[in-house]
């Protein structure tokens, strides 16, 4: 399963790039290849049903020293990123130097801070805005930081999962997919975005299933809901079938040799970096708009080359730093609250 981070280098920095080339004068063919970001999150949410359930299981299953655990590996570098994104929407709307810019790019980069700011801050802080209904907080899902949409997604997962601390995998699993064509099938999905747990649960429901398929080689459980994600797909928005087969093909690259490419020095570090460089990268690029857009408006193209290197290189560079300085000393921490040092007892002569 090493391979895995390799993926999640590449899904951050897809998602990266899906959300730098609508600022950008980039061919309208690179903008619709990297249009899918959901696809990406999807796969993330994927990775987290796989690896989730092993947190519980290295826990005893035990609620409160789980989510205590996954506090810590979430909320150091959210909330510092969180802080940092608030003080760079305060600056402005980087857009307004921005006249090639259209409709995608403002989906991702929003004209200023949120109202009423303290309802926003209060819901982000708590990780539960993917759960509040656009009529009662209208964008909620996507303010402040754009990126913790998915952040809410997971913590919801985190509270499910811990609650049930579930012994059987496999009805878990059935149990969310049931949710997710449920949810799918009825009228009131549309009061709630796309970070509402059962808009997502099925790909957790994958994500089950693959660790019972990679751990005791049943494969029945993963192909059913492989197909139940299909027909999900059927109903709602076709495409996301293939961000199915895409998992499939990812699961295959654990066993087979071509696999391999997914280990290489490079990716792996990417995947150790990939959750601050999945954060970061959105507040980099306002900054790096409201910085390059007043002088470079008259020089789209320049503007284009310098935006995308700068926000590849900048991003890479804060996640790294967020990562060793931030990240790593909090997960140290939780393991050694898993696992307390031996200490030997004098033997008696």
């Amino acid at each position: 399963m090493r391979r895995l981070d390799g993926v999640r280098g590449l899904l951050a920095m897809y998602v990266l790039l899906s959300h730098a080339l609508p600022l950008t004068t980039a061919p309208l063919w690179a903008q619709r290849l990297f249009a899918h970001g959901q696809a990406a999150v999807e796969l993330f949410f994927a990775l987290s049903g796989l690896v989730i359930a092993g947190a519980l299981e290295r826990h005893g299953g035990r609620f409160w020293p789980f989510i205590q655990a996954r506090a810590r590996r979430l909320l150091p570098v959210y909330l510092l990123v969180l802080a940092t994104a608030i003080s760079i929407e305060a600056l402005g709307d980087p857009l307004s130097a921005l006249p090639w810019t259209g409709a995608a790019a403002r989906e991702i980069v929003s004209p200023g801070l949120p109202q009423p700011l303290w309802a926003h801050l209060l819901a982000h802080l708590t990780l539960l805005h993917g759960i509040i209904p656009d009529r009662l907080l209208p964008y909620g899902w996507v303010t402040l930081l754009g990126p913790a949409w998915s952040l809410s997604t997971e913590w919801q997962f985190y509270l499910l999962i811990g609650l049930a601390a579930p012994k059987r995998l496999g009805g878990l699993a059935a149990l969310l997919l049931a949710v997710a064509l449920l949810y799918a099938l009825l009228p009131a999905h549309t009061e709630f975005s796309r970070a509402f747990l059962p808009a997502q649960a099925g790909w957790f429901a994958l994500g089950l299933c693959s660790r019972i398929w990679l751990l005791s080689g049943r494969a029945a459980p993963f192909l059913a809901c492989l197909a139940g994600l299909c027909l999900l797909a059927l109903l709602g928005t076709p495409e996301r079938a293939l961000t199915a087969l895409l998992w499939l093909a990812l699961m295959l690259a654990q066993t087979q040799s071509w696999g391999g490419l997914l280990a290489n020095r490079g990716l792996l570090y990417l995947g150790a970096i990939s959750y601050p460089l999945y954060l970061v990268n959105e507040p980099v690029e306002r900054l790096l708009a409201l910085w390059l857009g007043p002088p470079l408006a008259a020089h789209p193209g320049w503007f284009s080359l310098a935006f995308l290197v700068l926000a590849v290189l900048g991003s890479c560079f804060l996640a790294a730093m967020l990562h060793h300085v931030v990240e790593l000393p909090f997960m140290r921490q939780s393991k050694k609250k898993l696992f307390p040092p031996v200490i030997a007892r004098p033997v008696r002569e």
